[in-house]
């Protein structure tokens, strides 16, 4: 299974190479910030979605999507949350109090706008980072996670 990963898309545009790529991906995980219900339909024509609501989420986004969300693909569980309680600083440690009392074998999480891909105890930590930010992301990129007999290899994307 390749599931494509990506955060904080804010209503801008997304960057054709990921849409694209996202077209042979098993799965879609939006982790937040989509902004408008317009692009959760957008990505919906793609591939199956699975998505969060975020802090800058219109109502209708809101109203569609839970606050997190656990996936379970084969015998690997999958936590998705915004991380958006407190400062965009906080997020990798407000992700990590999201599932405390869940044992997840990959979280992934967003508002920060910076990509990460990070090994804690035995949780990967995945944040995307933000595809089309040219304020607070170092570089757009988003992400691909594959699960294949039970390991799982995330990789950051640079668009």
């Amino acid at each position: 299974m390749i599931i494509g990963v990506l955060s904080d898309t804010h209503s801008l545009i997304i960057p054709a190479p990921l849409i694209e790529r996202f077209k042979s991906v098993d799965l879609i995980v939006h982790a937040g910030d989509l902004c408008d219900i317009h692009t959760l339909k957008l990505l919906k024509k793609i591939a199956p979605v699975k998505a969060v609501q975020g802090n800058m989420d219109e109502p209708a986004v809101k109203k569609e999507l839970p606050l997190k969300e656990i996936i379970v693909c084969g015998h690997v569980k999958i936590g998705v949350v915004h991380g958006h309680i407190g400062d965009t600083h906080e997020a990798l440690k407000n992700a990590m109090s999201s599932f405390k009392d869940d044992k997840m074998d990959v979280v992934i999480f967003g508002h920060a706008h910076q990509a990460l891909n990070e090994q804690i105890g035995t949780t990967l930590y995945f944040n995307p980072g933000s595809p089309n930010d040219v304020v607070k992301a170092k570089f757009f990129s988003y992400g691909l996670i594959s699960i294949e007999a039970g390991k799982i290899k995330a990789e950051i994307i640079r668009i």
